[in-house]
């Protein structure tokens, strides 16, 4: 009975067009937020920062960004490792080359750098779909593997192709302990959710959305296909190319193109898949199961007290990890977050049976 909105009267188009319609929901994120900010950081010891939280934001954000794309307009990519880098590699660029850059700003000129890349590889997407979408954007990745790796310009002419950054700061207070890069990186996810939230409520959103659906009848009743599919991939590259400069900055500090490889964009694929296409809260979902499960995995077997050889061990999580994702896409192939709101409609109706 805790989860009804009985005599939640909505007297306004401002109170109807809210992100969060339901009291509790509202109550629920506000909670949550608290924890987020304050609990966390207070309780919360460096491993569980620089192991758990700190990776699962930002592949949370590259994961809201390949969402965008693949679950809100439905193209298909396999760069977004790829897009990744190049948002790392320019925000390094601009924050060594330019005499006292802005850390924040160095940031969002990687992803701005990213949007670039994204719609110019965004381009064959006017003309196919599916796998050969698949394929073209595929290309993207090797293309800035390739890149970053003979183009020596990019590294700051670094011998071994690898960059590192240090003294980061922000209005002049440094980002330096596991907390404030938590804190950082919180800011940057929380922002770009609500963001992207009210950008897919939007016409722009609901273009995208048609686009997806079928996108003969929606050029039908007047979306233009090229508006809409390179403004999601624009936007997608722009949120990935900010998760990959946090990536390298916050989380690595010294990286090389390796860091961004195929492997990076097929996990992210995942996280959206498993997690569900064209949810907000399902990028979140996706980025927990592919971050916290094989920790958890890894663990398991000293919580119980069970000694098994480290290799042993390793194959057992890879295998468990596998067949856990064969499981939910069966149990449910639209993704984690379909289960979520098929237990809070079943809330709403408790403990009636219809």
């Amino acid at each position: 009975m805790l989860y009804r909105e009985n005599g939640q009267f909505k007297t306004t188009y401002s109170a109807d067009q809210q992100i969060f319609t339901i009291r509790q929901d509202r109550i629920a994120i506000s909670l949550l937020m608290l924890v987020a900010f304050v609990a966390v950081p207070l309780l919360a010891s460096e491993y569980l920062f620089r192991a758990v939280l700190i990776p699962f934001l930002i592949l949370s954000l590259a994961a809201l960004g390949l969402n965008v794309l693949v679950g809100y307009c439905g193209q298909i990519s396999l760069g977004t490792g790829g897009f990744m880098a190049v948002g790392a590699y320019m925000a390094y660029n601009a924050f060594v080359r330019v005499e006292g850059m802005p850390l924040i700003v160095a940031i969002l000129l990687g992803g701005v750098c990213a949007t670039g890349v994204g719609v110019l590889f965004g381009i064959p997407s006017l003309r196919i779909k599916g796998l050969y979408l698949a394929v073209a954007t595929l290309a993207a990745q090797f293309f800035t593997d390739w890149a970053f790796l003979r183009i020596k310009w990019f590294t700051n002419d670094s011998s071994s192709g690898s960059v590192n950054v240090a003294d980061l700061q922000v209005f002049g207070f440094a980002i330096d302990t596991p907390v404030q890069k938590y804190l950082f990186c919180l800011s940057f996810v929380a922002l770009f959710a609500l963001l992207i939230k009210n950008l897919v409520r939007s016409h722009i959103g609901r273009a995208w959305m048609a686009m997806r659906d079928m996108d003969v009848a929606a050029a039908v009743i007047g979306i233009r296909p090229i508006h809409a599919k390179l403004s999601a991939f624009a936007v997608s590259s722009f949120v990935v190319g900010v998760a990959g400069a946090l990536w390298g900055f916050v989380h690595l500090g010294s990286w090389e193109p390796a860091a961004f490889g195929i492997n990076r964009s097929f996990d992210l694929l995942f996280m959206v898949i498993i997690g569900g296409l064209g949810s907000v809260m399902g990028s979140f979902f996706g980025a927990a199961f592919i971050v916290l499960l094989p920790i958890l995995l890894d663990h398991l077997p000293q919580w119980f007290g069970i000694a098994l050889d480290t290799a042993l061990a390793a194959h057992l999580t890879s295998m468990i990890f596998g067949a856990l994702i064969v499981f939910f896409l069966i149990k449910e192939p639209h993704g984690l977050a379909r289960l979520w709101s098929t237990a809070k409609e079943k809330l709403r109706l408790w403990p009636f049976p219809h």
